[in-house]
């Protein structure tokens, strides 16, 4: 029986960075015989974060979020599957609201306020976390690793895949003032140089991602 992942884009541009590493993570995912099953999150309905309900602290529906929206079927799939991979661009310093909303979610309905067994989750499975920014690749470094300790814990063991410098635009001088922050040319050159190897270390761990 083929194994399956879910492959998230908390990210509103598709084909764009974000979404672009996401499916060389698929591709790759694929190539070993993986099932994947994505979900866009700016293209669901209405949902939230956690609502702080503590239906999920209750015996019955421990390692279960009780809220009922758009974000369900996408926390049950990740708690059938066999690995995750999930993206965002990096929004004013933080990963996006949409992807706070789900994260919220996904952690807090596998943890117990309990010191013994801090973590219900019985069933870990690998995680890729993947960011991408217009700030440089280390910026950073420490919130997302914050991320990874976090998801490692509470979901599975998380690798951590940032592309910074991104390009934003195809043509920059369309902009409605200029944009005097960044420099096209060198955007440009770091998204056909390196921007392509990124894909590639994404297309691999992706291929791994099963092999956790």
């Amino acid at each position: 029986m083929a194994k399956s992942i879910v492959a998230v884009n908390a990210g509103p541009r598709a084909n764009w960075n974000t979404d672009t590493l996401i499916s060389e993570a698929i591709r790759g995912a694929e190539s070993n015989g993986a099932e994947v099953q994505k979900f866009d999150l700016f293209r669901l309905e209405k949902y939230t974060g956690c609502i702080s309900c503590f239906g999920c602290k209750k015996e019955k529906f421990k390692g279960h979020c009780i809220c009922r929206d758009a974000l369900t079927p996408v926390l049950d799939a990740i708690r059938e599957s066999d690995g995750l991979i999930i993206g965002s661009p990096n929004y004013l310093s933080q990963l996006t609201a949409s992807f706070r909303a789900l994260y919220e979610r996904l952690i807090f309905q596998n943890l117990t306020y309990n010191l013994e067994t801090p973590c219900c989750n019985e069933r870990p499975v690998p995680v890729l976390l993947i960011m991408t920014s217009n700030a440089p690749d280390t910026m950073y470094a420490d919130m997302i690793n914050g991320y990874q300790q976090t998801l490692s814990r509470f979901v599975g063991p998380t690798e951590v895949l940032v592309s910074g410098d991104t390009l934003q635009l195809k043509d920059y001088s369309k902009t409605d003032w200029p944009w005097t922050m960044f420099d096209p040319e060198a955007k440009q050159k770091r998204h056909d140089e390196v921007f392509p190897q990124e894909c590639q270390k994404a297309f691999e761990m992706g291929a791994a991602l099963l092999l956790k």
